[in-house]
Parts: C-alpha cells; sequence; structure tokens
C-alpha cells in the first residue's frame, strides 16, 4: 500500500525573516506564506495610519521584449498598452475570446522594446503558457523571434511597503527620488539594486520593490528597522477589500468578463485584444451580463464571507470586517437591478440573514 506525499510548498527568500518575527504561516496558492504576525487589525491599521510592509515574492514576473513586444501585448492585455510610456505602470485584464478573465495584471515598460508583467501567484503557469502560445502564434515563421517571452519569477523578491509614511521610509535608503505614482524606476535601496514601482493593493500611498532573491532578507530588515511593520496577507486581504480592489478567484474568474465586473474603465475594444469583441457586447447591452459587482456594508451584527447567497440573488465574493469602518463589508455579484447604490440587499450569512446596503466604492476613503 502506497501513500503520496502531500505536494511541498514553495517558500520565498524571506521565510526565515517570518518565522523569525512569529508569523502564522498557510498554503496560498502553493506557497508558504504568512498570513499574520501580530495580528490582522493592528497590521491593518498600521498601513492605514503609518507603514506596513508585505512579502509579495509569490507573485509572478513574465518579460516580454523585442521588436514585436508592443504588439503582442496588445492583443493580450485589455488597456492600450501603446499608452504606456517608458518607465510608465499600466493595470489590465487577461482574457479569452469570450470575455472571461484569465488574470488581471499590472505591466511596467522598462525600456522601448521591455516589458515587465506582474502576474498572480495561482495564474503564473497559466499566464506564462498563454504569453508563449501566442507569441509563437504571431510569429509568420512559426517562432517567437520579434517578441521574446521570458519567466522571471525565479530572478525576482517582490515587497511591498504601504501606508502614508511608506514613501517616506523608503526614501531614506535610496540613492535618487522615488518615481511617482503609475510609474518605475530601477534605484539602488540599501545597496541593492531594486526595481522600485509606484503602485499598490491596499488604497494608500506606497511603493512595490522588485529585487534580487539575494538582497531581500537584508532589505526587509532594513525596512522593519525604519518602522515599517510585518503585514501579512490576512491584512492585505481586509486592506484591499475596504478599497474595493478585484481577487482573482473572487471578483475575477473565466466565469466573469470585465463589464460585470466593473473593469470596462481599463478594457480599449479598439486596440483588438483577444475577448474584445465579447467585451463590446456586453458593455453595449448585447453580451447578456444581467448581474453586476457591488460593494455593500452589513447594517449590523454579522461578517459575510464568499458564497455566501443574496436574497435578491447573486452571491458573495468577498467578506470580511472592516478595522477602519467597524463593520462587516464586503462586494458581490447581484442582478443589475439591484446594484444601484443605497440599494438593501439580505444576506444568508450561516442560516441568518444579514441586512445589507449597496455603497459607492471604494468602502474607505480618507478624511481630507
Amino acid at each position: 500500500m502506497s501513500s503520496t506525499a502531500p505536494p511541498q510548498l514553495r517558500r520565498t527568500p524571506l521565510y526565515d525573516s517570518h518565522v523569525a518575527a512569529g508569523a502564522k504561516l498557510v498554503d496560498f496558492a502553493g506557497w508558504e506564506m504568512p498570513v499574520q504576525y501580530e495580528g490582522v487589525i493592528e497590521e491593518h491599521m498600521a498601513v492605514r495610519e503609518a507603514c506596513g510592509v508585505f512579502d509579495v515574492s509569490h507573485m509572478g514576473q513574465i518579460e516580454t521584449s523585442g521588436a514585436g513586444a508592443q504588439r503582442l501585448l496588445q492583443r493580450l492585455l485589455s488597456n492600450d498598452v501603446e499608452a504606456i510610456a517608458l518607465a510608465g505602470a499600466q493595470y489590465g485584464l487577461l482574457c479569452r475570446e469570450d470575455g472571461g478573465v484569465l488574470d488581471d495584471l499590472f505591466t511596467y515598460r522598462l525600456g522601448v522594446e521591455r516589458y515587465l508583467t506582474v502576474t498572480n501567484a495561482a495564474n503564473h503557469v497559466r499566464d506564462l503558457a498563454w504569453f508563449s502560445a501566442h507569441a509563437i502564434a504571431a510569429s509568420p515563421e512559426g517562432e517567437s523571434a520579434d517578441a521574446r517571452v521570458r519567466d522571471r519569477i525565479e530572478d525576482f523578491a517582490m515587497l511591498a511597503v504601504q501606508g502614508p509614511l511608506a514613501r517616506e521610509v523608503v526614501q531614506a535608503i535610496s540613492d535618487a527620488p522615488l518615481p511617482p505614482r503609475l510609474t518605475a524606476a530601477p534605484l539602488r535601496l540599501a545597496g541593492a539594486e531594486t526595481l522600485v514601482c509606484g503602485t499598490g493593493y491596499t488604497g494608500e500611498e506606497g511603493v512595490e520593490l522588485l529585487c534580487s532573491p539575494a538582497d531581500a532578507p537584508s532589505l526587509w530588515e532594513e525596512l522593519v528597522r525604519r518602522g515599517a511593520k510585518p503585514a501579512g496577507l490576512g491584512a492585505r486581504d481586509t486592506l484591499r477589500m475596504e478599497a474595493c480592489f478585484h481577487l482573482y478567484g473572487n471578483e475575477l474568474s473565466v466565469d466573469r468578463g470585465p463589464i460585470e465586473a466593473g473593469l470596462g474603465w481599463c478594457c480599449k475594444e479598439d486596440t483588438g485584444f483577444i475577448g474584445s469583441e465579447a467585451v463590446r457586447e456586453a458593455r453595449d447591452g448585447r453580451g447578456g451580463t444581467g448581474e453586476r459587482l457591488v460593494a455593500f456594508a452589513i447594517d449590523g451584527p454579522g461578517i459575510a464571507r464568499q458564497g455566501n447567497p443574496i436574497a435578491e440573488g447573486g452571491e458573495v465574493t468577498s467578506g470580511t470586517f472592516s478595522p477602519c469602518l467597524r463593520t462587516g463589508i464586503g462586494m458581490a455579484y447581484v442582478p443589475a437591478e439591484h446594484a444601484a447604490s443605497g440599494t438593501e440587499l439580505q444576506v444568508d450569512v450561516r442560516g441568518k440573514m444579514r441586512r445589507a446596503v449597496v455603497k459607492d466604492k471604494p468602502l474607505y476613503r480618507k478624511e481630507s
């Protein structure tokens, strides 16, 4: 009688740092990742009020280069890749022909013919295969000579430094001014060559740092020494829900299109990206998208979770307790007629109906 051992979880270059900091580690997309250190609420509030640092080295990276790189990416990504300036960053979607979303991605233009695209951890292998297959198909000779696609996941560790003091903390160890929001620049941070990107997933100011795996532990330690609080995936999830950012596998999937997900703003159908005709039909009301993604807050006790059914139709895609709003919040797909702000919904939370109210996005806004 034979037994099959469970698959070995991958570890980021910061695994030892997490263990030393007392992190609770969990399986996330095949990676052993910190879900929390001191506690989700404490880490959440550190990011909202000061500075937190996340290990996001489980994210994948794909480099596309060559004379045909822009043409290939314009075909693959939903946004207008030609509009990305040198050193610029752009959010976009990877879609199937039917408009179903394969992934949501950030792409950085590192040179005239060189781009780096960051993928979600669970989708990296599939995304890479999709990129590579279309690079080959686009070449008349059946080769990808004019658009080279290369897996870079082993070449980078990735840290996200987020919060109102994040840029100040990182600037103190940088050899040059940090790049503005939605741009990227190669800098030296505490002596480590780092691609510094003005992006994030929390709704706060901050940067994301891509460095060599060997440099990640010392860079992490220096950021923590200067006041950045280690934060885990739990706080990352509550922060992104307050900001109403999508999570693949929750708000996005091959069964959902960009229009119903509220992401029509990053779809430029005239570029002819894969899935553009399906997206155009959905935007024009011919694609049969009867549901819309909404944000909601629970009015009273109860915390909704993914999969909770809604009496008016649809279901919850994400739910949590909001440390800033002090109530249950979430996102859900509901029939279009129930998607207007102020609409009341009844959410079935473990057999109890909880009253929820549709809210404008984002759910959390900083006071001016």
